[in-house]
């Protein structure tokens, strides 16, 4: 039997601008069921003083666009993720991009998006680890789009399609000791039940866990 590992799962409460917490909290606590157990909050403090070694993942679904952490907050996240923590960023998480450090950590800005709509997802790295098992699939979600870092090599491989282009909805890449993966999906609950992308969640938390 897998020992479970403990994840910190930091959010916005029902004051959230667009995405409240606590009905994706829901979605992946059953999705990683058995596996990982989730310790959710609403405390920004919580980034200060995370400790990879009790919490191996942290998860961002903050909506912060409209609020700064504060400097203790920010440095104990790079902190975490450089000494060996694993982050796991999921849709509007982004949003701690209001810090330039963190923007550059995470590895792209988010720079608006067209109306939520139906939108078609492909996976784009053959043989990625994080695609195993993964089929492409159709969701309603918000088109997040994104202007990269340079400074940050990354591996993108996952994309979805837009007036008939193709632009990036997931990435993966090293910081400091630890790692990091972006998944675009997560605009309320629907977005985390196509079974393809509930895979492609679990396969993340096993890769940032190396359980891979």
């Amino acid at each position: 039997m897998r020992e479970i590992i403990n994840v910190c799962l930091i959010g916005d409460g029902t004051d959230a601008p667009w995405h409240p917490l606590e009905p994706a909290r829901q979605q992946l606590a059953d999705i990683f069921s058995g596996e990982f157990q989730l310790t959710a909050t609403v405390d920004y403090q919580a980034f200060a003083t995370l400790d990879h070694k009790q919490y191996p993942i942290c998860i961002s679904y903050t909506d912060c666009w409209n609020r700064d952490l504060t400097q203790e907050q920010t440095a104990g996240l790079l902190r975490y993720v450089a000494g060996g923590g694993s982050l796991l960023v999921l849709h509007n998480g982004i949003s701690l991009q209001r810090s330039y450090e963190l923007l550059q950590m995470i590895g792209a800005k988010f720079t608006g998006h067209p109306p939520y709509q139906q939108l078609a997802y492909f996976g784009s790295a053959d043989n990625h680890p994080l695609l195993k098992g993964v089929e492409n699939f159709v969701l309603d979600e918000e088109p997040y789009l994104f202007e990269f870092d340079p400074f940050t090599k990354k591996t993108v491989f996952m994309e979805f399609e837009f007036e008939g282009k193709r632009y990036p909805a997931a990435w993966e890449h090293a910081y400091g000791l630890g790692k990091i993966v972006y998944l675009q999906p997560g605009h309320h609950a629907p977005s985390f039940q196509p079974e393809a992308y509930r895979r492609l969640l679990l396969n993340s938390m096993r890769w940032l866990s190396s359980r891979d």
